[in-house]
């Protein structure tokens, strides 16, 4: 038996850290989730945009209770499990609308 593998298919987000990304939080996990919500934030106006410098400060925090707020999740400012595959879904729905253009 054969099983190919690949290193990343497009359109599946990663999955969720394991841990909560809160401020101070620095890393690939950190930047992937802020360049996502960047994306969503172009959509959303309301969400404030952020570069995705992998450093989890003031302003990522802001982006994600925003966020929060908008997707009816409790606005923590910190990305959780249920925080994280929100941005996933509405970033993967996003992502594929603009496929299409």
């Amino acid at each position: 038996m054969y099983i190919n593998t690949a290193e990343q298919i497009s359109g599946v987000p990663s999955s969720w850290p394991g841990y909560n990304l809160t401020i101070g939080s620095r890393g690939d996990k950190v930047r992937q989730m802020q360049e996502q919500l960047d994306v969503i934030a172009e959509v959303y106006s309301a969400i404030p945009r952020i570069a995705a410098d992998g450093i989890y400060g003031p302003m990522t925090q802001s982006a994600v209770r925003e966020f929060q707020s908008i997707f009816g999740l409790p606005q923590t400012g910190e990305v959780d499990f249920s925080t994280w595959y929100k941005i996933s879904q509405i970033y993967v729905g996003i992502s594929r609308i603009a496929e299409l253009y």
